[in-house]
């Protein structure tokens, strides 16, 4: 590995603090553009801007506290996750238990989300608050050598502060989203702002401005998605490696990965906001989104990695064209 936790940590700190000041930079302007927008031709288009601005902002500070303090529990009501105990769940809370004291980090609280189709995904602010949630078909399906190299990639997820990252992510994306639905709606219903200018010859710039605030509103959802991009690929191949690292194991994950990616069945408890979260992406199967702006890579790719690890040849075309387009 080229890389170690103190280094994971130190750039997961700088790149949340970065993120948040980008989207909430964007909201600033977008937020200025909406209130000139609607206040134009009343004479204080400045003022309605700058208020737009403030509010905006503030959304987009509200959420980055909301998400830092209790983004966590949002993702596991919004994924419809429940709490379990050791002695409801043993052998899960055995091997999150074995997975926590592989990677030297507290042990997280443990959920279950009632869902045939099998994934996990890990969340908190940090290892002192993580929480580690697996749907029920994933218990079903995986076998105790599978699991544990699913959780181990959890906890690296943990261990390394990628929860705190994608926490980020998922509520600051929620915010640019909030924000152009709702000019999109005010524009639908209202014509866009005033348009007591239009009569007089003075309604240009209002149009314009309208064009402008249109096209940051369907821009808004692209930036959303690149934003997420920030949850990088590499993120999920160093995930995969360190849990082998925990697991003294590529062979555990490597079939977790297969029948993860192979199964049909879809995540119901899943929106675009919580995809990133994931081992694998839950979207795909419901046939939304494109490899382009993917935040996994694809399983075969994830799966020929860790054949490389024990000298094993890739992936054959028969096994690679069932898991094409999984991620």
């Amino acid at each position: 590995m080229t890389t170690t936790f103190y280094a994971e940590e130190s750039a997961n700190r700088r790149n949340s603090i970065l993120l948040a000041f980008v989207v909430i930079a964007f909201l600033a302007v977008f937020g200025f553009v909406i209130g000139f927008s609607i206040g134009y031709g009343s004479g204080n288009e400045v003022a309605f801007g700058i208020g737009a601005l403030v509010i905006a902002v503030g959304i987009g500070s509200l959420s980055a506290l909301f998400s830092y303090y209790g983004g966590d529990k949002l993702v596991l009501a919004s994924s419809h996750a429940q709490a379990v105990t050791a002695e409801q769940a043993p052998q899960l809370y055995n091997v999150v238990n074995e997975m926590a004291i592989a990677a030297g980090v507290p042990m997280p609280k443990v959920y279950i989300i009632d869902d045939p189709s099998p994934n996990a995904f890990a969340t908190g602010r940090d290892p002192q608050h993580s929480s580690v949630a697996v749907t029920t078909g994933l218990l079903k399906e995986l076998n105790r050598e599978e699991l544990q190299g699913v959780l181990g990639h959890e906890m690296s997820h943990v261990r390394n502060y990628d929860i705190r990252f994608t926490l980020f992510v998922g509520v600051m994306v929620g915010s640019i989203a909030l924000l152009a639905g709702f000019f999109l709606r005010y524009t639908f219903w209202f014509g866009g702002g005033r348009r007591g200018n239009d009569r007089e010859g003075g309604g240009g710039l209002g149009v314009i401005l309208l064009v402008v605030g249109l096209v940051m509103a369907a821009l808004s959802y692209f930036f959303g998605a690149l934003v997420q991009m920030a949850v990088s690929r590499q993120r999920e191949y160093l995930a995969d490696a360190s849990s082998v690292e925990l697991t003294r194991n590529p062979h555990g994950l490597e079939s977790a990965l297969a029948k993860i990616g192979g199964d049909p069945a879809v995540l119901h408890s899943v929106n675009g906001a919580t995809q990133h979260l994931y081992i694998v992406n839950p979207l795909k199967k419901h046939g939304i989104g494109s490899d382009l702006f993917s935040t996994h890579p694809p399983i075969v790719d994830r799966i020929n990695r860790l054949r490389q690890l024990t000298g094993e040849a890739p992936m054959d075309q028969a096994q690679a064209s069932a898991l094409t387009g999984v991620e």
